[in-house]
């Protein structure tokens, strides 16, 4: 082959006299990457893996979805670390089906999460595990209509038995039937008194129980879209049938709670699972306060999340919530840009998968040089 007649290979754009245009591109001026103080990215050497943040310190320097997770656990720990952010996690999707109740759990035990915004299925099924029940695995070769008959409901590939509700009931029904018509119910006030009767009825671990021995208050936005809000509706039937005052429920006192709350505290963190009604009630603080001193000249300040961390495999394309990266709520006012301080880590990835990994290392992490995190950090955001 001629020399003269080969147009491919690098050196094809500076055939023009050296000027780099004619058709071919600008001229490029290749980069040194170590003076440009590029981050170089390295391979993940399985065999100086030996625990599991050796794993997800050795993926954050990777790429792709394995990038995200590592950079995940150093914002987690960041939040865990630092002891003026009050962190709120929330909750969406079947988590505790899936049986992640006790990550959350402790979570809460070791003072990293202050707060905790639910779904109230997520919250109901979590009771079915501090109630010392259990859920099955699904075996697909039987329909769904003799999953029906049988008394099983189907949550993708787990069962949760008809029965376990109704125990679940048994419990909502001795906190319900204790409660004093007078006192203006709201989920955060109703799933302390359900903690408080697990913690002196029940020996299992829980979501609900460990948040009243935490004081972390529990907040359910769409409360009547659960088990627990049938449970409520029931009984406010029973109490109506018999002749008694029916339990009064106002929404707007968990957000009241939750504001208040948020305002004492110097700096905020939001550990989302998933997104949601969960999600953006929690998020929607920022703009809450900032319409209270725009729109009513009250005298408080614009607080906004300095944190965030979220794993949710739902793409932004779609248009829903679920799918909004922190950049876009940056625009909403509901978080502290990263010019600003903000610090933000976004895992697409499936919280079974992402949660236990990115937990498990910051754990490692904690336990190795010191948890700086206790009862105390809790008990001193509560004040």
């Amino acid at each position: 082959m001629k020399q003269g007649n080969h147009s491919g290979g690098h050196s094809a754009g500076k055939s023009h006299g050296g000027s780099g245009h004619g058709g071919d591109g600008v001229e490029r001026h290749l980069h040194n990457p170590i003076e440009d103080r590029l981050i170089p990215l390295e391979p993940l050497d399985l065999s100086k893996v030996k625990s599991i943040d050796d794993l997800v310190r050795g993926m954050s320097k990777t790429a792709f979805t394995g990038r995200q997770l590592g950079e995940a656990a150093d914002v987690l720990e960041a939040m865990a670390r630092d002891e003026e952010c009050f962190v709120v996690m929330t909750l969406s999707g079947a988590m505790t089906v899936a049986k992640q109740g006790l990550i959350v759990t402790e979570l809460i035990d070791r003072g990293i999460v202050n707060a905790v915004v639910s779904t109230g299925a997520l919250m109901a099924h979590g009771l079915v595990e501090a109630t010392g029940r259990a859920h099955f695995r699904y075996n697909p070769e039987v329909s769904d209509e003799e999953l029906y008959e049988q008394g099983y409901n189907r949550v993708y590939d787990t069962l949760e038995p008809e029965q376990n509700l109704d125990d679940v009931e048994e419990v909502m029904s001795a906190v319900l039937e204790g409660w004093d018509h007078n006192d203006v119910m709201c989920s955060y006030k109703l799933n302390h008194a359900i903690g408080a009767y697990l913690a002196k009825n029940t020996q299992e671990r829980g979501i609900l129980k460990s948040a009243h021995e935490m004081g972390v208050p529990v907040f359910v936005p769409a409360f009547s879209d659960s088990e627990m809000g049938l449970d409520t509706a029931l009984n406010n039937r029973v109490r109506e049938s018999t002749g008694r005052h029916k339990i009064r429920f106002d929404p707007f006192l968990d957000l009241e709670h939750f504001a208040a709350t948020l305002l004492r505290q110097k700096k905020l963190g939001i550990l989302t699972i998933g997104g949601g009604v969960p999600r953006n009630w929690s998020q929607q603080f920022g703009p809450f306060c900032e319409l209270r001193h725009r729109r009513l000249g009250e005298n408080i300040p614009l607080k906004r999340y300095h944190y965030g961390l979220r794993i949710c495999p739902e793409p932004v394309y779609w248009g829903g919530l679920s799918g909004s990266p922190y950049s876009e709520a940056v625009s909403w006012g509901k978080f502290v840009p990263p010019a600003e301080g903000g610090r933000f880590g976004e895992v697409f990835v499936d919280a079974t998968v992402g949660l236990p990994l990115i937990v498990a290392a910051v754990f490692e992490r904690l336990d190795k040089k010191g948890n700086k995190t206790s009862k105390a950090k809790t008990a001193a955001a509560r004040k």
